[in-house]
């Protein structure tokens, strides 16, 4: 299991923050191997394609550069103009293999880590130039793996040469009996044929090396609980912080509730724990709705405020935890109980209007049985 500089253990995942963060810097999985296999066999299939037009394109070419007047070889104008028609002439006959091999170059990087272009690895670093961290390269894990892997890609590649040259051995030494222009046809052949026999080979390698970088790539990624807690910290905000700014929200939001009490029209209590106030405008309003709740210390300042401002207070002790468990600040009263709070608002314009009312027995109101609580 990896570990930190600290002696901490990488033991998680890493984040999409942390990948993303590596990929601005040009730390993407990338497979040498495969690039290297991809661009062998690509290179295989071209010649095995187009080899033979290109070895009867290039021997035309060298006929036609051995075989030209007197002249030309006594006119240094017009040698140098032959020299450079068929410098061109064998430019354009590399090309599209030139070409091939630059787009594979271009696209097999792609295939395992993606398109990634960083100015952060482009940059220099000066611990590269101390040559006490580079004696550490060459003598490190990483450096004796790519060792590893340079012997055994060499001894796989040499295996299948001669693997190739036994079964092939009778054809190569018929080359010399053969007219010249047929021997250099099947000799072409043979070449192209040994490229690909030789090209499969690195798969093997590429196979093993894929699945390596990628795990390794994620292995150097992890990262330990901590450097994770911290990460979130940053994204979501320091708990503490976000604590307080919450407990601040909540204190502003109780003190607008509590200037609204005085606009209640009742106080309906239970009677100590829980407060509910209700405002309603038969005018204005369609449902009577709740404007502030509280629950000990502010239910307490709720009846003093009541108190202050002459507004009824009504001890209904299961409406008033029924509001408070299912009631909403600044929202209409749920429907389920509109027969108990007009009881008790009915109660409440009694007293207004005439100072007095009709006993109601306030601990039986009609409240459904899924909204009462103990």
């Amino acid at each position: 299991m990896a570990e930190n500089a600290d002696g901490s253990e990488k033991s998680e995942e890493p984040t999409q923050k942390k990948i993303q963060e590596s990929r601005d810097k040009g730390q993407v999985p990338r497979s040498k191997e495969l690039t290297t296999v991809l661009m062998t066999l690509s290179a295989a299939v071209f010649f095995l394609m187009y080899g033979n037009v290109m070895i009867e394109d290039f021997m035309t070419l060298g006929t036609r550069g051995l075989s030209f007047d007197r002249d030309v070889a006594f006119d240094t104008h017009k040698l140098f103009d032959l020299i450079i028609a068929l410098v061109l002439q064998a430019i354009y006959l590399v090309t599209p293999f030139i070409l091939v091999m630059v787009i594979i170059a271009l696209i097999s990087p792609v295939l395992l880590g993606g398109w990634s272009f960083s100015a952060k690895a482009l940059a220099p670093k000066v611990s590269k130039l101390n040559p006490v961290s580079g004696i550490k390269r060459m003598f490190s894990a990483k450096a004796l793996l790519e060792l590893f892997k340079a012997l055994a890609k060499f001894a796989l590649v040499m295996a299948m040469a001669t693997y190739f040259l036994y079964f092939a051995f009778g054809e190569v030494l018929a080359l010399g009996l053969e007219p010249l222009m047929f021997a250099m046809a099947h000799a072409g052949t043979l070449i192209i044929q040994a490229f690909i026999f030789v090209s499969l080979s690195l798969l093997v390698v590429a196979a093993i090396d894929v699945p390596f970088q990628l795990w390794d790539h994620n292995r150097q990624l992890k990262m330990t609980k901590q450097e994770v807690k911290e990460e979130h910290k940053q994204q979501e905000g320091n708990p503490e912080v976000k604590g307080r700014i919450r407990q601040v929200q909540r204190e502003m939001s109780q003190r607008r509730m509590m200037q609204k009490v005085p606009e209640a029209d009742v106080i309906i209590t239970n009677p100590t724990h829980f407060a509910v106030a209700l405002k309603y405008d038969p005018e204005n309003m369609q449902e009577p709705l709740v404007i502030a709740m509280g629950v000990d210390f502010m239910a307490a300042q709720m009846r003093t405020i009541a108190k202050e401002n002459n507004i009824t207070i009504v001890e209904a002790p299961p409406l008033a935890r029924a509001l408070y468990y299912n009631a909403e600040i600044d929202r209409p009263i749920p429907y389920d109980l509109f027969k108990a709070v007009a009881s008790v608002l009915a109660y409440v314009y009694q007293l207004k209007e005439s100072g007095s009312a009709e006993e109601v027995d306030f601990a039986k109101l009609p409240i459904p049985e899924d909204m009462k609580t103990e």
